[in-house]
């Protein structure tokens, strides 16, 4: 009598249940179509809307605004540069980064996200790169390498710091794990 034996490519793809088109699909439900990777996290964390009125300084000047709300003074990086009723129509704490969007005459759309500012003074340049990796540190200021660290940004761990000057010896700066 001759023995067939089932070819190991079949074997297996009938063991992981792939062999039989018509069975039941098995996989988790993040692994079937429409259901997939990790959802975006939330780009603010507050959005609302302000009702301006007739205040000719902010609805005469761009339909954009941009700034950055520290402690003790707002910095306005685009748009008119009386932000003040659009940054305290949102209930978030200093700091944090503010955009706003003219909807109609007087009514503008506001969000904001918090933000983490460190002081380094001492510092130059206005975009940093901080690394810490095994014990091995690096510093890129402005595109270029340069020696040294920085100790209010070093803790223990692997991670990177991203930062941009706002303003004097204020960064807003970015930790993400390595």
């Amino acid at each position: 009598m001759i023995f067939r034996r089932e070819p190991l490519h079949q074997r297996l793809a009938r063991e992981a249940g792939l062999g039989d088109p018509g069975a039941e699909d098995t996989r988790a439900p993040w692994d079937k179509a429409g259901i997939h990777g990790v959802h975006r996290p939330r780009e603010w964390d507050e959005v609302t809307t302000a009702f301006i009125g007739p205040d000719p300084v902010i609805n005469a000047g761009p339909d954009q605004a941009r700034f950055v709300v520290l402690e003790h003074e707002i910095l306005v990086e685009e748009g008119p540069e009386n932000v003040e009723r659009l940054a305290a129509a949102l209930s978030l704490n200093a700091p944090y980064r503010g955009e706003a969007v003219r909807r109609d005459e007087g009514v503008w759309a506001v969000a904001g996200r918090r933000i983490a500012v460190a002081t380094l003074p001492g510092v130059e340049g206005t975009q940093l790169e901080y690394t810490h990796h095994g014990g091995e540190r690096g510093l890129v200021v402005d595109g270029e390498r340069r020696f040294g660290s920085i100790p209010a940004l070093d803790h223990p761990g692997d991670y990177v710091v991203r930062g941009h000057r706002l303003v004097r010896d204020q960064w807003e700066v970015e930790t993400s794990p390595l």
